[in-house]
């Protein structure tokens, strides 16, 4: 999850200066706000377990950019999708946006749920739960701007 939250946040850092939708911008930043702090606690369990902080593509498969394919990491962009995003600026951007942040969003949701299922520890699950709600609201209200762009 830690490399999917990171790119997200590369894709919500871009808001500020592309977009020209104000709900765009506002939805980046809580996005950011969100997925910062997780990420701080992904990495503070992984330390405590005495695990690495980044795992190896070896044990991550899929979890690059441009990653396919059934071991792919759900709702990673790959980096032709990245360098389209940045390179997009105004309603082009706000649409681009939107449009990959659902599908990213549509990824972590997939492997939140996951581990609330398959998963053994009480606060990954938990944090695993409020990443389904809070992700799943955005996909929602992402959608309604897609439509409106």
């Amino acid at each position: 999850m830690i490399p999917h939250h990171e790119q997200a946040l590369e894709m919500a850092g871009l808001a500020d200066e592309r977009a020209s939708n104000a709900r765009i911008k506002s939805l980046a930043g809580q996005i950011e706000k969100a997925q910062d702090p997780e990420i701080a606690t992904l990495k503070s369990w992984l330390k405590g377990w005495g695990k690495p902080e980044k795992a190896s593509s070896d044990e991550m498969p899929g979890m690059h950019h441009g990653a396919s394919g059934k071991d792919a990491m759900g709702g990673m962009m790959s980096e032709e999708d990245m360098r389209k995003l940045k390179a997009a600026k105004g309603p082009a951007f706000d649409r681009a946006f939107a449009s990959m942040m659902i599908d990213h969003h549509k990824g972590a949701i997939s492997m939140a749920k996951d581990e609330k299922k398959n998963g053994r520890n009480a606060k990954a699950k938990k944090l695993a739960d409020d990443v389904v709600k809070s992700q799943s609201t955005e996909v929602a209200t992402l959608r309604t701007l897609l439509d409106q762009l």
